[in-house]
């Protein structure tokens, strides 16, 4: 499925751009019997409702014109949170200087679970800089997300 998220992404891109949005994430995935087409979109001062009715009106009909979407699922349009996931080069700019909640898939000094500001990346680690700088390599990341106490 990951080719459809693949095939719709820039027509996905090129709708938010028109209406002054950008997209953080697209994924279609199928829950139960259902499929889903999930779209996450968001501008500098922040998504409302009211923006993700009007992306969902002006997406909707030209996604019902694309071959690669044959039969039913179901469109959503949101806001990626105020603890959105970290996947991409992307992701990671926008958030750096943010504090993030970064899951392992092994420990590193007996933690698999760190939080710390985001201060840098590259395409192999990304670092976290807070009392202490910690570099953890990405391959080891199995999710990442802005740390937002409540």
């Amino acid at each position: 499925m990951a080719n459809i998220v693949t095939k719709v992404t820039p027509l996905c891109e090129r709708v938010a751009s028109e209406l002054g949005y950008f997209i953080w994430d697209v994924d279609y995935v199928k829950e139960g019997t259902e499929w889903f087409l999930r779209i996450e979109i968001d501008k500098e001062d922040g998504i409302d409702i009211e923006d993700c009715e009007k992306y969902s009106r002006a997406i909707d009909p030209l996604l019902d014109e694309e071959p690669y979407l044959e039969g039913t699922y179901r469109l959503e349009v949101s806001s990626p949170g105020i603890e959105r996931v970290i996947k991409t080069d992307f992701h990671l700019e926008k958030c750096t200087g943010e504090v993030v909640e970064i899951k392992l898939y092994s420990p590193i000094e007996g933690c698999k679970l760190v939080r710390g500001t985001l201060f840098s990346f590259d395409s192999e680690s990304v670092t976290l800089k807070d009392e202490i700088e910690i570099t953890i390599p990405r391959k080891n990341i199995a999710k990442m997300n802005i740390y937002f106490e409540f």
